[in-house]
């Protein structure tokens, strides 16, 4: 079956959260059928991987997004019904690479619901929408933690890209979501369209443990640093929690890995016992160090990556309802849940003060892990969806 494939960002390599699960998706699907993607690259590097990619044997045509500028084409859009998020990723160049391929493939995979709508006028083609999120609940997440004019902004655009994801959800012959969370809202908000689980994955073989490099006293936090949930959680823990810490354990200190780092971030790097690393290479060499991974996500959605590579690491995590309902995890056993600043600096401080209960923590989530959230297993659903939409496909083709 011949696949196209479409997302926010060129599906390569697999550095961050986005590029990891489209990339695992990609790679899955060129098993046994041939893809081709479409995708917006946002910088240099972004065209670099799609010539990669193509090398790989995954035809890929980049195109370039420029996000000042898209940011000024939306803003039109606040005249109108339209969310914002249409006009930010609305790209007659990608809309014609998709018309132009769309004839001749059997299915198209979108990935986010504004990749979605660049499929909305090929009705004839088998079409899957993957949520990486329910996007709308995310900007009413935002609206809730903001105030005015963006509290605005944001309940406008939770509303406007509400009513979009319910036209993309019933043309489309399947919704992907990667948790039952997930998956509840989405029926929820939009009942009677169809709907699956499609977990993420962990590489077991990459990211594990590494015993006998961990740093007394060091806390770590990972993620992309321009993505709002990341700052908000990392300056919330900063100004609330590490200075709780600290008061019992002077050299406790906080690294932030992770790249893009806002000014908002670079300025947390001023505070005592904090270090903003931006873009590495290898996170594992941080979470390796680190005696504690702290997962402080105060808006959050889905499966937080962050949270299986430490586990995967054989790291004890300390997170937040919103970073670690995703998991199905049991509170206790695989991780420490701790929402409040009191409560998270009282779960480090009984970590770092207990290495034993902190190593046996680490060793029941990576078990965990190998259990869950092995891509190999966890991708199966995938191999069904395409086996189920292939016949009808092949046929329209």
């Amino acid at each position: 079956m011949k696949i196209l494939f479409l997302s926010q960002r060129v599906p390569y390599p697999p550095n961050r959260g986005d590029k990891i699960t489209t990339w695992r998706l990609v790679e899955r699907m060129k098993r046994r059928h041939e893809v081709r993607c479409v995708a917006f690259a946002h910088d240099d590097a972004d065209v670099a991987a799609a010539e990669e990619l193509g090398r790989l044997g995954v035809p890929t045509t980049p195109v370039r997004l420029d996000a000042r500028r898209a940011k000024l084409a939306s803003l039109p859009l606040l005249a109108t019904r339209k969310p914002l998020t249409l006009g930010f990723y609305g790209s007659r160049e990608l809309q014609a690479e998709v018309d132009r391929t769309a004839p001749d493939v059997d299915l198209a995979y979108a990935y986010s619901s504004s990749m979605g709508a660049f499929l909305l006028p090929h009705d004839g083609l088998r079409r899957v929408m993957h949520f990486a999120e329910l996007d709308s609940d995310k900007w009413r997440q935002y609206a809730e933690r903001t105030g005015l004019p963006m509290r605005w902004v944001y309940a406008r655009e939770h509303r406007t890209l509400l009513e979009f994801e319910r036209r993309v959800a019933h043309a489309f012959d399947e919704n992907v979501f990667c948790t039952p969370l997930e998956q509840r809202i989405f029926q929820q908000a939009i009942p009677g369209a169809r709907s699956m689980v499609l977990r993420n994955g962990v590489d077991l073989d990459f990211y594990r443990p590494r015993p006998g490099e961990a740093e007394p006293d060091h806390l770590v936090f990972v993620g992309m640093m321009d993505y709002y949930p990341n700052v908000d959680g990392c300056e919330f823990f900063v100004r609330e929690v590490l200075p709780r810490v600290r008061a019992r354990r002077p050299d406790a200190r906080f690294t932030i890995v992770g790249g893009r780092p806002t000014p908002e971030v670079l300025r947390l790097g001023d505070a005592a016992g904090v270090t903003v690393t931006g873009f590495v290479e290898d996170t594992r060499e941080h979470l390796a160090r680190a005696a504690v991974s702290v997962a402080p996500l105060r808006i959050a959605r889905g499966i937080q990556n962050k949270v299986l590579e430490a586990m995967a690491m054989g790291l004890p995590v300390v997170g937040t309802v919103s970073a670690t309902q995703g998991t199905d995890g049991e509170p206790g056993r695989d991780f420490v849940l701790a929402d409040s600043a009191e409560e998270q600096a009282a779960a480090i401080l009984d970590l770092l003060e207990h290495p034993d209960r902190a190593a046996e923590l680490g060793r029941r989530g990576r078990a965990f892990v190998e259990q869950h959230y092995d891509w190999e297993q966890v991708f199966e659903p995938l191999d069904e969806l395409l086996d189920r939409l292939a016949p009808a496909a092949t046929a329209a083709g």
